[in-house]
């Protein structure tokens, strides 16, 4: 072991790999302090081509690797088990951006390369990518699409899957797939890179990535908006995508006693109306010349009741304000206490539906719980999370959970949804992943990770 750990470190230089104890420790806990694992040794290759030697070397030596993009996962899918024998590969220190081409609308990017970097630099060529998300100021755009984020603008852009159009991968013998093409259109033999978005790592390695670029929105009108149900936030989407088709870029469902966390935990944050309501829109259209059309048509709601209350930001101070109250929910949950996490997506159609029965189903399983709820409703995706009481202990928190994220998946299931919207399964959900996807479907993945990986080096324990 200890002349394969040499070997590596020669590969990446002395700049390139670390075995501190304390240097280990952010890469080898999940940021909510659930899963903490070991490592001999971090690699931190500054290119594909030592990625490429990494995996050869580690594949004929039968050691795990466990890359890393970020750290920002929900899953633990980027940490290693407690065994202390998988090497950590962090793409940290892959963080160009490659090349732009703005007639084209793409850009080219190392996998390493900060979310809120692509942004930028995609402005800086007045273009836009619309990737969009809590932790885009840290996480890799390689960790992106390897667990096929969402975010914030799907309804009107798409999950990752849609904004990838070409990408390199590093596979499980060393071998560098070089898909890095920037076309719309290519129907020459098998869609390659769609094996490996969404993968999480378990297929290959991704070290770079061609994106879709697009025009600037143009000027977007942010309210905060107070509805009677979950319900009829429903409607109201769909009002405003008929009176703006396909301009409706973000909504976001969120409960009143989500927005009551924040206020208790989070300084100076504070809901801009007078009153309480049972539930709130945070929205963006697209308006562009005509940003008073939004307003009449806020105030066509509140006359036909699916709205209750409607504030619609007038600068960008105020748009700040309303999206920190979004962004500082994750903060004030942790600071709130333990609580289960399920990254939930069903029908839009079904979504009043579900919160109805789940809200049932939680009182029958424990009345004592504290529904969390919120979450990207345009497309279908609820962060629908449990509060349990300070006072259970670690072992009684650890049975029910699994009784309440069990009966919460089946319900799921029943209505035509999945267990994991847009955080993928890493860790956390592995057990579920048979139970919830059909037999053929299952094998079929298991199929092409053995194909893929035989030696099933690659990211180890996760996903299947």
């Amino acid at each position: 072991m200890n002349q394969l750990l040499e070997e590596l470190k020669s590969i990446v230089g002395p700049k390139g790999w670390t075995d501190d104890p304390d240097g280990l420790q952010p890469h080898v806990t999940e940021w909510r302090g659930r899963f903490t694992g070991k490592t001999p040794l971090m690699l931190m290759p500054a290119s594909t081509s030592e990625v490429a030697r990494i995996v050869a070397t580690c594949a004929e030596a039968g050691i795990g690797i466990v890359p890393q993009w970020g750290n920002t996962g929900m899953c633990a899918g980027g940490i290693p088990d407690d065994t202390g024998t998988q090497v950590l590969v962090s793409m940290a220190r892959m963080n160009r951006i490659r090349n732009i081409d703005a007639d084209n609308y793409s850009i080219e990017v190392d996998a390493g390369c900060v979310l809120q970097t692509i942004q930028e630099a995609a402005l800086d060529a007045n273009r836009f990518f619309p990737l969009s998300l809590g932790a885009e100021g840290s996480c890799q755009i390689g960790g992106n699409i390897a667990t096929n984020a969402g975010g914030l603008n799907v309804i009107r852009y798409g999950t990752t899957r849609a904004l990838v159009l070409g990408l390199e991968v590093v596979l499980a013998d060393g071998t560098v797939l070089s898909g890095l093409r920037s076309l719309r259109k290519d129907t020459a033999g098998y869609d390659l890179k769609q094996l490996f978005i969404g993968s999480e790592g378990t297929l290959g390695i991704i070290t770079g990535a061609a994106l879709r670029l697009f025009p600037g929105p143009g000027a977007v009108s942010t309210a905060l908006v107070a509805v009677p149900s979950s319900g009829t936030s429903v409607s109201l989407l769909g009002e405003l995508q008929t009176h703006f088709p396909e301009r409706v870029q973000t909504f976001e469902l969120v409960s009143d006693y989500v927005f009551g966390l924040v206020e208790r935990h989070i300084p100076d944050a504070g809901l801009p109306f007078a009153h309480d309501y049972p539930w709130y829109v945070l929205l963006e259209v697209a308006t562009g010349d005509d940003t008073g059309r939004l307003e009449d048509v806020l105030m066509d709601a509140i006359e036909n009741e699916l709205v209750l209350d409607a504030v619609i930001a007038k600068n960008s101070a105020e748009v700040e304000n309303l999206w920190r109250l979004r962004h500082s929910i994750s903060d004030a949950e942790r600071q709130a206490g333990k609580g289960l996490k399920h990254d939930i997506s069903v029908p839009v159609s079904r979504m009043q539906e579900f919160l109805l029965r789940g809200e049932k189903l939680l009182k029958e399983l424990r009345p004592d719980a504290t529904l969390v709820a919120f979450g990207h409703v345009g497309d279908g995706n609820l962060h629908y999370n449990v509060s349990l009481p300070h006072s259970v202990d670690p072992e009684e928190f650890s049975r029910e959970g699994d009784r309440i994220t069990g009966a919460i998946y089946d319900l799921v299931a029943e209505l035509g949804g999945s267990f994991s919207a847009e955080h993928g399964v890493g860790q956390l959900k592995r057990a579920y992943l048979p139970k919830y996807r059909s037999g053929p479907e299952y094998q079929l993945m298991r199929t092409l990770k053995k194909t893929l990986d035989p030696a099933n080096i690659l990211n180890p324990g996760k996903v299947i």
